[in-house]
């Protein structure tokens, strides 16, 4: 088994002098796209998460090699099965990130990366503390069942998060056709950072867009609804403590409250913004009244746009 370098460790200096370069050019087109208190704030998770990483590898590693001990076929180390496995370990990504999305267990972890109201290359840094206790990491492990061994997985998964780092920018507009038509770029993942109804829970993909095409959640940019950051109910504050546990904070508060053990397991099963009374939303629910709302425009020529039409969606995630 070769000894492969961890990729996202030799990336670190790059990272730092792209942000900076980045924050000089922003100065000059438009200072707003950073704020020190937000860029310090993301920095400290980044640099939480890398520590949190160290300490829970050895765990992560245990389960995977006691995976691998089962695996249906003997994968070797030729470049094609690099190739393989990066397309398979971004497949994988999808289906994570969706599901994160999705079920507020493992959002309470990947809200983290989501919770600044600004975009731009430090905010691919702000990565959460605690992908241990949300298990993320099961979602690579049909990976090493397969065969492929666990040091070549974590070296495709590095290179993943890697290339995910650039597409976290305002400074760039759109790519060529043919790569936005295949690639994620920062077009397409500036519509997942955003919180306008009609790109909430869109465009999952790490690497590929092609997952968001074939499975039906793509959504383009568009020029006349310019995104904005952030999550539908923010965080009003820049405690690191608070960026980093909030969520599991409300998960807690609304499992002691819940009446009954159904509701209790929904809290922490069901996507973010459900409520056993129904006085949450969900995105899907947000998003469902808003296409309502368009509809009934179209229908109804002459009828203007409501304040209700210009308010920010309510909160889906207590």
């Amino acid at each position: 088994m070769p000894d492969l370098p961890d990729p996202v460790t030799l990336a670190i200096p790059a990272f730092v002098l792209l942000v900076a370069l980045e924050m000089l050019v922003a100065r000059v087109r438009d200072p707003s796209r950073y704020e020190p208190r937000d860029t310090l704030t993301s920095l400290l998770l980044g640099l939480g998460s890398t520590v949190a990483g160290v300490l829970s590898a050895g765990a992560v590693l245990a389960v995977s090699l006691w995976v691998y001990r089962f695996r249906i076929f003997d994968i070797g180390w030729q470049w094609y099965w690099f190739a393989a496995a990066f397309v398979l370990d971004d497949l994988a990504y999808y289906w994570f990130h969706r599901t994160a999305h999705r079920v507020r267990w493992f959002w309470a972890s990947h809200v983290v990366h989501h919770s600044s109201q600004h975009y731009n290359l430090s905010t691919a840094l702000r990565q959460t503390w605690t992908g241990l206790i949300a298990l993320s990491f099961l979602f690579r492990l049909p990976l090493f069942l397969i065969g492929f061994p666990p040091a070549m997985v974590f070296f495709v998964a590095g290179l993943n998060l890697i290339y995910q780092f650039w597409i976290h920018t305002e400074t760039i507009g759109r790519c060529p056709k043919w790569f936005e038509a295949v690639m994620n770029t920062p077009s397409h993942h500036r519509v997942h950072h955003a919180i306008n109804p009609r790109y909430l829970d869109r465009n999952y993909a790490g690497v590929f867009i092609v997952w968001d095409r074939m499975f039906g959640t793509f959504e383009p940019e568009r020029d006349e609804d310019r995104p904005r950051y952030g999550i539908v109910r923010n965080l009003g504050s820049f405690n690191l403590l608070w960026a980093a546990f909030h969520e599991w904070i409300g998960i807690a508060r609304d499992v002691w409250r819940a009446p009954g053990i159904a509701n209790k397991i929904r809290y922490m099963t069901a996507p973010p913004g459900w409520s056993h009374d129904g006085s949450r939303e969900t995105s899907e629910g947000i998003r469902a009244a808003w296409i309502a709302r368009q509809e009934g425009q179209w229908t109804t020529p002459t009828s203007s746009s409501s304040d209700a039409d210009r308010e920010a969606p309510r909160p889906r995630a207590a």
